[in-house]
């Protein structure tokens, strides 16, 4: 659940930053042993994972994103609007 919840701060962060909009949309469904989680700016553009050097103070989130995706055999996306950023994780099982 904590890398869950890290993407979703992540996710969040990035549309904050760079967004401009006032209106920000989350939400995350549990269907079929899967959690999907999408945050909505609805701001039109390109979406990806850039390159940040040691220096630099931001830049890092969609990588982080991208790389706890892989960690939990999951996918992430951009719409083709470039709106909304999605990730499917499989859901944890069990309590504890």
């Amino acid at each position: 659940m904590g890398d869950a919840l890290t993407i979703v701060s992540e996710l969040l962060t990035n549309a904050v930053l760079h967004s401009g909009t006032t209106e920000i949309r989350l939400t995350v469904t549990h269907q079929d042993d899967f959690l999907r989680i999408e945050v909505c700016d609805g701001q039109e553009g390109s979406i990806q994972p850039k390159s940040a050097n040691d220096n630099d103070q931001s830049g890092r989130g969609l990588t982080i994103v991208e790389g706890l995706v892989q960690e939990n055999d999951g996918k992430w996306g951009v719409s083709d609007d470039g709106t909304t950023v999605w990730c499917l994780l499989a859901a944890p099982q069990g309590g504890s």
